[in-house]
Protein backbone atom coordinates (compact mmCIF):
# COMPACT_ATOMS: atom_id res chain seq x y z
CA UNK A 1 0.00 0.00 0.00
CA UNK A 2 1.08 3.41 -0.77
CA UNK A 3 0.54 6.24 1.97
CA UNK A 4 0.82 9.87 -0.03
CA UNK A 5 1.01 13.37 0.65
CA UNK A 6 -1.20 15.90 -0.70
CA UNK A 7 1.25 18.98 -0.10
CA UNK A 8 -1.86 21.49 -0.71
CA UNK A 9 -0.53 23.62 2.25
CA UNK A 10 2.84 24.25 1.15
CA UNK A 11 1.44 25.32 -2.59
CA UNK A 12 1.78 28.91 -1.49
CA UNK A 13 5.30 29.06 -0.04
CA UNK A 14 6.94 25.58 -2.06
CA UNK A 15 7.42 24.82 -5.46
CA UNK A 16 6.91 21.30 -6.43
CA UNK A 17 9.77 20.37 -6.21
CA UNK A 18 10.73 21.82 -2.69
CA UNK A 19 7.27 20.10 -2.00
CA UNK A 20 8.90 16.57 -2.87
CA UNK A 21 11.60 17.27 -0.41
CA UNK A 22 9.42 18.42 2.28
CA UNK A 23 7.31 14.98 1.78
CA UNK A 24 10.94 13.32 2.36
CA UNK A 25 11.76 14.74 5.49
CA UNK A 26 8.26 14.34 6.59
CA UNK A 27 8.57 10.61 6.05
CA UNK A 28 6.62 10.67 2.81
CA UNK A 29 7.73 8.01 0.23
CA UNK A 30 4.55 9.12 -2.20
CA UNK A 31 3.08 12.41 -3.29
CA UNK A 32 0.16 13.40 -4.62
CA UNK A 33 -0.02 16.69 -6.38
CA UNK A 34 -3.21 18.56 -6.15
CA UNK A 35 -4.00 21.71 -8.25
CA UNK A 36 -1.56 24.45 -7.99
CA UNK A 37 -1.80 27.23 -10.65
CA UNK A 38 2.32 26.99 -12.20
CA UNK A 39 1.41 22.69 -12.80
CA UNK A 40 -2.44 22.57 -13.55
CA UNK A 41 -5.61 24.28 -11.89
CA UNK A 42 -9.22 24.22 -12.12
CA UNK A 43 -10.85 23.62 -15.62
CA UNK A 44 -7.42 25.61 -16.91
CA UNK A 45 -5.03 24.59 -19.58
CA UNK A 46 -2.02 22.74 -17.73
CA UNK A 47 1.38 25.14 -17.35
CA UNK A 48 3.84 22.83 -16.30
CA UNK A 49 6.81 22.78 -18.85
CA UNK A 50 10.06 20.80 -19.80
CA UNK A 51 11.80 22.46 -17.35
CA UNK A 52 9.55 22.66 -14.39
CA UNK A 53 9.07 18.71 -14.91
CA UNK A 54 12.58 18.41 -15.58
CA UNK A 55 13.23 20.18 -11.56
CA UNK A 56 10.28 17.23 -9.91
CA UNK A 57 12.23 14.78 -11.83
CA UNK A 58 15.14 15.42 -10.30
CA UNK A 59 13.74 16.27 -6.82
CA UNK A 60 12.32 12.75 -7.05
CA UNK A 61 15.62 10.87 -8.00
CA UNK A 62 17.24 12.81 -5.33
CA UNK A 63 14.81 11.83 -2.63
CA UNK A 64 13.21 8.67 -3.45
CA UNK A 65 10.18 10.01 -3.19
CA UNK A 66 7.53 9.30 -6.37
CA UNK A 67 4.78 11.34 -7.43
CA UNK A 68 2.07 8.57 -7.43
CA UNK A 69 -0.42 10.44 -8.54
CA UNK A 70 -1.56 13.77 -9.97
CA UNK A 71 -5.06 14.94 -8.63
CA UNK A 72 -6.63 17.10 -11.72
CA UNK A 73 -9.76 18.68 -11.81
CA UNK A 74 -11.44 19.71 -15.43
CA UNK A 75 -14.67 19.99 -16.30
CA UNK A 76 -15.06 16.95 -18.67
CA UNK A 77 -18.99 16.20 -17.39
CA UNK A 78 -19.72 20.21 -18.55
CA UNK A 79 -23.46 19.34 -20.63
CA UNK A 80 -21.73 23.01 -22.61
CA UNK A 81 -19.89 21.20 -25.28
CA UNK A 82 -17.74 24.11 -26.46
CA UNK A 83 -16.60 23.92 -22.52
CA UNK A 84 -16.01 20.11 -22.72
CA UNK A 85 -14.11 19.70 -25.80
CA UNK A 86 -11.81 22.64 -24.04
CA UNK A 87 -11.41 20.51 -21.13
CA UNK A 88 -10.60 17.56 -23.07
CA UNK A 89 -7.43 19.34 -24.59
CA UNK A 90 -7.08 19.77 -21.19
CA UNK A 91 -7.17 16.16 -19.90
CA UNK A 92 -4.54 15.05 -22.98
CA UNK A 93 -1.60 17.38 -21.94
CA UNK A 94 -2.26 16.71 -18.79
CA UNK A 95 -1.68 13.04 -19.17
CA UNK A 96 1.51 14.26 -21.50
CA UNK A 97 3.01 15.56 -17.70
CA UNK A 98 1.58 12.38 -15.78
CA UNK A 99 3.61 10.49 -18.00
CA UNK A 100 6.88 12.41 -18.63
CA UNK A 101 6.78 12.26 -14.63
CA UNK A 102 6.38 7.91 -14.63
CA UNK A 103 2.89 8.97 -12.72
CA UNK A 104 1.28 5.32 -12.98
CA UNK A 105 -2.11 7.20 -11.68
CA UNK A 106 -3.85 10.14 -12.23
CA UNK A 107 -7.08 10.98 -9.61
CA UNK A 108 -10.22 13.18 -10.28
CA UNK A 109 -13.98 14.27 -9.35
CA UNK A 110 -16.68 13.50 -12.18
CA UNK A 111 -17.28 17.54 -12.45
CA UNK A 112 -20.12 18.49 -14.27
CA UNK A 113 -23.59 20.23 -12.89
CA UNK A 114 -25.57 18.89 -10.15
CA UNK A 115 -28.25 20.68 -11.32
CA UNK A 116 -27.81 19.28 -14.95
CA UNK A 117 -27.25 15.91 -13.78
CA UNK A 118 -28.68 13.72 -16.46
CA UNK A 119 -26.63 16.22 -19.47
CA UNK A 120 -23.39 16.04 -17.25
CA UNK A 121 -23.24 12.01 -16.94
CA UNK A 122 -23.57 11.88 -21.07
CA UNK A 123 -20.90 15.15 -21.58
CA UNK A 124 -18.82 12.31 -18.89
CA UNK A 125 -19.48 9.23 -20.78
CA UNK A 126 -18.59 10.61 -24.17
CA UNK A 127 -15.65 12.84 -22.73
CA UNK A 128 -14.41 9.23 -21.61
CA UNK A 129 -14.71 7.53 -25.05
CA UNK A 130 -12.68 10.34 -26.29
CA UNK A 131 -9.80 9.90 -23.81
CA UNK A 132 -10.08 5.48 -22.89
CA UNK A 133 -7.75 5.61 -25.73
CA UNK A 134 -5.01 8.28 -24.77
CA UNK A 135 -4.77 6.37 -21.06
CA UNK A 136 -4.12 3.14 -22.54
CA UNK A 137 -1.42 4.31 -24.91
CA UNK A 138 -0.04 5.96 -22.04
CA UNK A 139 -0.71 2.77 -19.31
CA UNK A 140 -1.91 5.52 -16.67
CA UNK A 141 -4.68 4.41 -14.32
CA UNK A 142 -7.63 6.67 -13.35
CA UNK A 143 -9.42 6.82 -10.05
CA UNK A 144 -12.09 9.07 -9.68
CA UNK A 145 -14.13 10.21 -7.00
CA UNK A 146 -17.63 11.88 -6.02
CA UNK A 147 -17.08 15.33 -5.28
CA UNK A 148 -19.54 17.69 -3.17
CA UNK A 149 -21.22 19.78 -6.01
CA UNK A 150 -20.39 17.12 -8.84
CA UNK A 151 -23.42 15.70 -11.01
CA UNK A 152 -22.80 12.78 -8.78
CA UNK A 153 -22.42 13.60 -5.22
CA UNK A 154 -22.81 10.56 -3.76
CA UNK A 155 -21.16 7.19 -2.74
CA UNK A 156 -23.30 4.12 -4.62
CA UNK A 157 -24.53 6.26 -7.43
CA UNK A 158 -20.68 7.28 -7.95
CA UNK A 159 -19.73 3.67 -8.12
CA UNK A 160 -22.39 2.93 -10.44
CA UNK A 161 -21.39 5.50 -12.97
CA UNK A 162 -17.67 3.95 -12.56
CA UNK A 163 -18.72 0.31 -13.21
CA UNK A 164 -20.66 1.44 -16.36
CA UNK A 165 -17.18 2.12 -18.05
CA UNK A 166 -16.09 -1.18 -17.57
CA UNK A 167 -12.47 -0.81 -17.60
CA UNK A 168 -10.27 -2.47 -14.71
CA UNK A 169 -7.83 0.47 -14.77
CA UNK A 170 -10.41 2.88 -13.79
CA UNK A 171 -11.87 2.83 -10.31
CA UNK A 172 -12.89 4.45 -7.31
CA UNK A 173 -11.65 7.27 -4.78
CA UNK A 174 -13.55 7.01 -1.37
CA UNK A 175 -12.59 10.61 -0.01
CA UNK A 176 -13.14 10.36 3.98
CA UNK A 177 -13.69 14.09 4.65
CA UNK A 178 -16.71 14.17 2.04
CA UNK A 179 -18.33 11.18 3.67
CA UNK A 180 -20.82 13.20 5.33
CA UNK A 181 -21.92 14.44 1.70
CA UNK A 182 -21.26 10.60 0.21
CA UNK A 183 -24.50 9.51 2.24
CA UNK A 184 -26.64 12.40 2.73
CA UNK A 185 -25.57 12.96 6.42
CA UNK A 186 -25.91 9.21 6.81
CA UNK A 187 -21.77 8.80 7.36
CA UNK A 188 -21.91 4.80 7.42
CA UNK A 189 -18.29 4.65 6.02
CA UNK A 190 -17.81 1.11 6.38
CA UNK A 191 -21.22 0.27 3.99
CA UNK A 192 -19.80 2.69 1.84
CA UNK A 193 -16.55 1.58 1.21
CA UNK A 194 -17.96 -2.47 1.15
CA UNK A 195 -20.06 -1.23 -1.61
CA UNK A 196 -17.35 0.05 -3.84
CA UNK A 197 -15.42 -3.53 -3.20
CA UNK A 198 -13.41 -4.48 -6.07
CA UNK A 199 -13.63 -0.68 -7.75
CA UNK A 200 -12.09 0.94 -4.78
CA UNK A 201 -8.33 1.84 -5.05
CA UNK A 202 -7.74 4.74 -3.77
CA UNK A 203 -8.91 6.64 -0.37
CA UNK A 204 -8.51 10.42 0.45
CA UNK A 205 -7.95 10.74 4.64
CA UNK A 206 -9.08 13.67 6.52
CA UNK A 207 -11.31 14.69 9.01
CA UNK A 208 -14.62 16.59 9.08
CA UNK A 209 -17.87 17.57 10.41
CA UNK A 210 -21.69 16.41 9.25
CA UNK A 211 -23.57 19.38 7.74
CA UNK A 212 -26.36 17.32 8.23
CA UNK A 213 -26.27 17.40 12.07
CA UNK A 214 -28.25 19.70 14.71
CA UNK A 215 -31.44 20.29 11.60
CA UNK A 216 -28.50 21.26 9.05
CA UNK A 217 -27.34 24.21 11.51
CA UNK A 218 -24.06 22.68 12.38
CA UNK A 219 -23.01 25.11 9.43
CA UNK A 220 -25.11 28.36 8.67
CA UNK A 221 -25.20 29.96 5.21
CA UNK A 222 -26.26 32.99 3.96
CA UNK A 223 -28.91 33.82 2.29
CA UNK A 224 -30.94 30.49 3.33
CA UNK A 225 -30.75 27.70 0.72
CA UNK A 226 -27.74 28.98 -0.99
CA UNK A 227 -26.40 26.56 -3.54
CA UNK A 228 -23.66 25.69 -2.12
CA UNK A 229 -21.62 22.77 -0.42
CA UNK A 230 -19.57 23.23 3.02
CA UNK A 231 -17.04 20.11 4.00
CA UNK A 232 -13.72 20.46 5.57
CA UNK A 233 -10.37 18.40 5.09
CA UNK A 234 -9.12 18.42 8.89
CA UNK A 235 -7.06 16.19 11.31
CA UNK A 236 -8.19 13.20 12.13
CA UNK A 237 -10.38 13.44 15.27
CA UNK A 238 -11.29 17.22 14.70
CA UNK A 239 -14.25 15.70 12.80
CA UNK A 240 -17.01 13.14 13.05
CA UNK A 241 -15.67 10.09 10.55
CA UNK A 242 -15.91 7.01 12.17
CA UNK A 243 -12.47 5.90 12.22
CA UNK A 244 -12.69 2.40 13.74
CA UNK A 245 -15.12 1.89 11.72
CA UNK A 246 -12.81 3.27 7.86
CA UNK A 247 -10.12 2.05 8.93
CA UNK A 248 -11.10 -1.87 10.49
CA UNK A 249 -13.03 -2.07 6.85
CA UNK A 250 -10.25 -1.59 4.85
CA UNK A 251 -8.50 -4.07 6.92
CA UNK A 252 -11.24 -6.96 6.48
CA UNK A 253 -11.04 -5.40 2.47
CA UNK A 254 -7.19 -6.07 2.30
CA UNK A 255 -7.17 -2.71 1.15
CA UNK A 256 -3.65 -2.87 -0.94
CA UNK A 257 -4.07 0.83 -3.35
CA UNK A 258 -3.23 4.36 -2.43
CA UNK A 259 -4.43 6.48 1.31
CA UNK A 260 -3.50 9.97 0.70
CA UNK A 261 -3.48 12.27 3.90
CA UNK A 262 -4.95 15.30 2.56
CA UNK A 263 -5.29 17.77 5.63
CA UNK A 264 -6.04 21.68 4.25
CA UNK A 265 -6.23 24.97 6.20
CA UNK A 266 -4.16 24.74 9.00
CA UNK A 267 -0.86 25.62 7.17
CA UNK A 268 1.14 26.94 10.59
CA UNK A 269 0.98 23.27 11.76
CA UNK A 270 1.34 21.37 8.65
CA UNK A 271 4.34 19.45 9.21
CA UNK A 272 3.25 18.59 12.75
CA UNK A 273 -0.26 17.08 11.46
CA UNK A 274 1.56 15.28 8.58
CA UNK A 275 3.78 13.64 10.19
CA UNK A 276 0.93 12.54 13.08
CA UNK A 277 -1.37 11.58 10.14
CA UNK A 278 1.27 9.51 8.24
CA UNK A 279 1.92 7.68 12.09
CA UNK A 280 -1.64 7.42 12.41
CA UNK A 281 -2.21 5.55 8.58
CA UNK A 282 0.81 3.82 9.15
CA UNK A 283 -0.55 2.31 12.28
CA UNK A 284 -3.88 1.26 11.22
CA UNK A 285 -2.86 -0.07 7.59
CA UNK A 286 0.79 -0.85 7.79
CA UNK A 287 2.11 -2.05 11.16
Amino acid sequence: MKIALDPAMYHASLSVAEEVRKAAELGYRYLELSPRADWFFWHRYPKADREAIAEVRKACAETGVEIATLVPVFDWSSPDEQERQAQVRNWRRLLEIAAELECPVVNSELSGDPNDARRSEHAFYKSMDELIPVFENYGIGLNIEAHPYDFSETNDDAVQIIRGLDRDWVNYVFCAPHAFHLSDGTGDVGRMLRYAGSKLAHVHVADCYNHRANVGNRYIVNPPGVDARIHQHSEIGHGEVNWEEFFSTLREMDFDGIATVCVFGWEETADEIHRRMLARVTEELVS
